[in-house]
């Protein structure tokens, strides 16, 4: 196992006279063992920032930590040495489309420094683990998309890696084969003690099999934490888009019309809190109406985040009071301006405390720097 800690990196570029800045100051640390996410859209920079971990994109200005030595300057045989200790999955998996899998494998093995003889044992144990010992003549373009990833996470870990670094490695395959990839890896995870740092634009992933997750936009982390804590109490812009796209709540326009008088509000709850029968509480505590008329409930590991869209209706003294209790009982709490939603605003634009000043409960998204770097301190004293 790994402990990897990024300590303001900054990558620049310079194009047609052009300086671009790909990622600007980041600093994380992923613990021994651990799966780290790194989410963003599209051009956040995250694919450049994983890429520094092993070199393949040497940082303009910062230090890579590995085990708490600095790498950032090895070059030669050092730096094919902590490459050897660094595992790559590529989005597009990367196989050389004329070499069988086992030759595929075995392209790694060579670069590794493992003897001949060894070879053949090695590549049948790698296509165990990922349930290819029956392919290991056949070529790349027989397999599937899953079965290529397989051959790709295979080859990754020829040369026993303490790093696995995955980019992208399931944007190009079915939900269904998406689920096996990430399965598999989570027991890499468990079984081999590898420390894996993988980034996705999917929140679908992230829900998963990430321990703790790092959200980036324009080359920067805006906010990171335990990836139930971010994403059930999102702060930054782009997280509240990424958890809001994730789980798709909205309002027809046209049903606002025909909607009868109240409050409509979002409320958003999370661990045990979604279980509780709130709504029907709070209705029969005030003798109002409530009706649910949008929700949905992801599960991040064992832990639930929920979104409802209610009407509550009643007495003017009475809503006032059901919507004093939702709001101490909820995680977040909007009430929704029904002009703009009849004007085809989504839930999020069209909330009437836009400011966002006063509508939270207590909890909060961790950010968890000093925690994470007491936990880094624990294990450096265990060992």
């Amino acid at each position: 196992m790994s402990t990897i800690e990024l300590r303001d990196i900054h990558v620049t570029f310079h194009e047609g006279g052009k300086t671009v800045e790909a990622v600007k100051g980041v600093n994380l640390l992923a613990l021994d063992g651990e799966i780290f996410g790194i989410v963003g859209y599209s051009g956040a920079g995250k694919s450049t920032l994983v890429r520094t971990i092993n070199l393949l994109e040497r940082p303009t200005q910062g230090q890579v930590i590995i085990d708490g030595e600095d790498v950032t300057q090895v070059r030669g045989a050092k730096l094919r040495e902590l490459r050897r200790t660094i595992g790559f999955v590529f989005q597009g998996f990367n196989l050389v489309g004329n070499l069988t899998v086992a030759q595929n494998i075995q392209f790694a093995l060579k670069a590794g420094g493992w003897k001949r003889d060894q070879w053949r044992d090695r590549t049948l144990e790698l296509l165990r683990l990922v349930g290819l010992e029956d392919r290991a003549d056949s070529y790349p373009s027989g397999l599937s998309g899953g079965q290529k990833q397989r051959v790709a996470i295979a080859r990754a870990l020829a040369n026993n890696p303490k790093i696995l670094l995955c980019d992208e490695a399931t944007s190009a395959l079915d939900l269904e084969t998406t689920e096996d990839i990430l399965a598999l890896l989570k027991r890499i995870n468990r079984e081999l003690k590898i420390t894996i740092v993988f980034i996705t634009h999917q929140l679908e992933v992230a829900k998963q099999v990430f321990d703790h997750v790092a959200v980036m936009e324009q080359g920067r982390i805006v906010e990171q934490g335990e990836t139930f804590d971010v994403f059930s109490a999102p702060k930054h812009p782009t997280t509240k888009s990424l958890v809001g796209r994730f789980l798709g709540i909205s309002l027809p326009s046209q049903l606002i019309a025909s909607l009868p008088a109240g409050e409509l509000v979002q409320l958003t709850y999370r661990g045990d809190d979604a279980l509780e029968p709130l709504i029907s509480d709070v209705a029969i505590k005030r003798g109002v109406s409530i009706n649910v008329l949008h929700g949905n409930v992801e599960y991040f590991g064992t832990r639930p985040i929920g979104v409802l869209i209610v009407l509550i209706s009643g007495d003017a003294g009475a809503v006032t009071a059901a919507l004093a209790d939702l709001k101490s009982k909820v995680l977040e709490f909007h009430v929704l301006d029904r002009a703009k939603i009849a004007a085809g605003a989504t839930t999020t634009e069209a909330f009437a405390d836009a400011d966002g000043a006063d509508n939270a409960g207590g909890a909060v998204a961790g950010h968890a720097t000093a925690d994470r770097i007491e936990a880094q301190q624990a294990q450096e004293e265990a060992r």
